[in-house]
């Protein structure tokens, strides 16, 4: 026999259907906005378990980190480029957290990113206003959850609006964002081990000229994490 709340809950689904933003699938968990089988097709990178990865390479004699990753591959006409979209373009910050909770699950199991604390790269503040939200503040948040360490997202800032960085090449990269960041409380992460945290990585001028600034406190270790790695 159907119960009252079985009712209610087959209404409430027809008015406010719960369904998966990668594929829209309705077999989801109630806590979830991903189902089972877009989680699981999701390209995992793996570079959290391995020194010497493709990331932590990028960065070899430009940065000095004691550890970097990115979650998975990026790739156009993608189910990541999808997820990505709806997260930063279209308000899904329910998305971002979740993606940021496996982010953080996935570092707390490798063992190589015992951090003190979350640092999201910051955005021009013109466009966090446009936009509503910085997602790397978001993601920050999600990895927070699952990592249980602080999120600081006020001991760093970009004041200055910089150029698009789609069409510029790397040298070109790195000179547009030479002196964008302003480290504003170096005393709150003296002797701190911090995990930079972003969306994507591409060329890394952008993690790079961040880094740097942050490296500016005294005896601070930077490790550095992303959502993605765009595929070359």
């Amino acid at each position: 026999m159907i119960t009252p709340k079985e009712i209610k809950d087959a209404i409430l689904h027809l008015l406010f259907p719960h369904i998966c933003t990668g594929c829209g699938s309705d077999i989801l968990h109630e806590e979830s906005v991903l189902c089972m089988k877009c989680i699981d097709a999701m390209p995992e990178t793996n570079f959290e378990l391995h020194p010497n990865n493709p990331v932590e390479k990028t960065f070899w004699g430009r940065l000095p980190l004691t550890g970097a990753t990115a979650q998975f591959y990026f790739t156009k006409e993608s189910l990541m480029q999808h997820l990505m979209h709806q997260f930063k373009y279209k308000g899904n910050k329910e998305l971002g957290m979740q993606l940021g909770k496996i982010m953080g699950e996935q570092l707390k199991k490798s063992g190589r990113f015992e951090v003190d604390a979350l640092v999201p790269l910051p955005l021009f503040p013109a466009k966090e206003k446009r936009r509503g939200y910085n997602q790397a503040t978001i993601l920050c948040e999600g990895m927070a959850e699952a990592m249980k360490i602080p999120v600081l997202n006020k001991i760093i800032s970009r004041p200055q609006h910089t150029e698009t960085q789609t069409k510029k090449g790397r040298i070109e990269r790195w000179k547009n964002m030479e002196g964008k960041f302003i480290l504003s409380d170096a005393d709150a992460i003296k002797n701190m081990h911090l995990l930079l945290v972003d969306d994507v990585v591409t060329t890394g001028a952008t993690l790079e000229a961040c880094g740097n600034e942050l490296l500016k406190a005294e005896n601070v270790r930077l490790s550095l994490a992303t959502l993605c790695i765009a595929s070359r």
